[in-house]
């Protein structure tokens, strides 16, 4: 009783399609593919990226060390 059937989702889809029609189901469908195709250029791109640049990374420290020395030679 609590478990969907197959006629149950038949009917679902068959609603959904008179709401919505087939065209603007297809340009949904269409628009939602675009995404996750350009999410994944995205990704693509931005691991290029990473491999490409290297960042330099300080210690916090180090940084605060750096920037006390700048200060105190421009005194």
């Amino acid at each position: 009783m609590g478990q969907i059937g197959i006629w149950q989702i038949v009917i679902i889809a068959v609603v959904v399609v008179l709401l919505f029609g087939r065209g603007k189901i297809s340009e949904l469908m269409g628009d939602v593919a675009k995404g996750i195709n350009s999410f994944k250029k995205g990704l693509k791109d931005e691991d290029q990226v990473a491999d490409t640049e290297s960042i330099e990374h300080k210690p916090a420290e180090n940084v605060a060390v750096e920037s006390e020395n700048k200060d105190k030679a421009s005194s």
